[in-house]
This record gives structure tokens, C-alpha cells and sequence, in this order.
């Protein structure tokens, strides 16, 4: 892949995405604790029973003396609720523990903690600290390999070719873009919008749609 390709394509999706991006959480910990609730969960439907849990147990140290049965009832309309409120719990107390009730700027200590896994960490890095790294989520996974830029099929395998390929200097901005790229154009299925697309140009996609019929 021609270095000018990624060039092109980063620099025209931030032009039209990263000023709407959705902005981080307030701080580390905000950020952590929601994204983990995000797992197969869709933003928007997670925000409510996320800002609830943070008024009932604002900090670390208050989640951490929390029971499981009250979290997961304050969370019971989000996707897995049961397990992810035993996380949220299990994060508290390994921050308190851990790290003294605060959240680690290191992509090591991040998956080490409760219910944190490598998409987690990366975009808790990306969101919280701006530290560079490479989150991948579905869209991410998705529209990377769409472009041609990687050819894998999870996202531990697609973060590891992407980091051999994509410049350091476009980590920071990648899931940013390529969530409201995947949304809005590059959707899932057999028929993205890529009459829509502003990037088809340097875009590997075999088979691209011509109208939106």
C-alpha cells in the first residue's frame, strides 16, 4: 500500500468527521468504565445507565463498595448487564488496589484490569490521555479491511497489521473517523454507500455499489 493512499484517505475523512466526532468522557475514569459498558452495546443506549451509575457511585473508591445486585440493577437496560456490572465492581477495586484509585496511562496495565480488553485500552489511551494507539472496534475492522489497508479477520490481527502499515501520526485519529465513516457511508453488509463514499477513489473494495438502489 502506497504510503500516499493513507495520506489521502485520513485527510479527507478528518476533514469531515473528526470535528462531530463524539468526545471523550470528562476523565480517565469516566472513560474507562464507559467504554466498557459499550461492549455490544450501542453508545447512545449505554449514556443513560452510564450517567446514572456515575451519579450513585462517582468514583472508584465508591463503585469499588458497591454490590453487584445494585449496579446491575442501575444498569439493567443495557446489553450483558449482569456481567458487565461484576466488571464494573472488579475495575473499581483492582484501581483502588492497583493504582491507588487512578486510571493508568499504559496499554499493559489497562488489559490487566477487570473487563478491559486491547479495544478498551486503546481507546481509553486515545480518549482519556490522547496517547496514541490503535483501537478496533467493528467499524474499524471493517472499513480497514475494505480499503485494502490490512486483510484480516479479528481485531487483535487487524491492530497488529495496522501497526506495521499506518503512520504513528494517524493513530490518534483513526477511530475517530472511521466510526462516523463506518455509520454514515462504509455501513455493514453487502452494500455500503460508496456512491456516497468520499474516499472510493483509493479505496481496494471490489465491489463497490453505484447507486443507493
Amino acid at each position: 500500500m502506497h504510503t500516499d493512499h493513507f495520506e489521502q484517505v485520513m485527510r479527507t475523512l478528518k476533514r469531515r468527521y473528526v470535528a462531530r466526532a463524539e468526545s471523550a468522557k470528562d476523565t480517565p475514569w469516566e472513560s474507562v468504565l464507559f467504554t466498557m459498558l459499550t461492549a455490544r452495546s450501542r453508545d447512545e443506549q449505554v449514556e443513560p445507565a452510564f450517567r446514572a451509575l456515575m451519579r450513585a457511585y462517582p468514583t472508584p473508591a465508591a463503585l469499588s463498595r458497591a454490590r453487584v445486585s445494585d449496579v446491575a440493577h442501575i444498569i439493567r437496560t443495557i446489553g450483558l448487564y449482569r456481567g458487565k456490572a461484576r466488571n464494573a465492581v472488579a475495575l473499581a477495586h483492582a484501581l483502588v488496589e492497583r493504582h491507588g484509585g487512578k486510571v493508568p496511562a499504559d496499554l499493559d496495565a489497562l488489559v490487566e484490569l477487570p473487563g478491559v480488553g486491547r479495544k478498551t485500552a486503546s481507546c481509553v489511551l486515545v480518549y482519556a490521555f490522547d496517547i496514541p494507539a490503535i483501537a478496533v472496534d467493528t467499524h474499524v475492522l471493517r472499513v480497514t479491511n475494505r480499503l485494502g489497508w490490512v486483510k484480516e479477520t479479528t481485531p487483535e490481527k487487524t491492530e497488529r497489521a495496522l501497526r506495521e502499515v499506518l503512520p504513528k501520526k494517524h493513530w490518534l485519529d483513526l477511530n475517530r473517523v472511521m466510526v462516523q465513516f463506518g455509520r454514515d457511508v462504509c455501513t455493514p453488509g453487502t452494500r455500503p454507500r460508496c456512491f456516497a463514499c468520499p474516499v472510493a477513489t483509493w479505496c481496494g473494495f471490489p465491489n463497490k455499489t453505484k447507486t443507493s438502489r
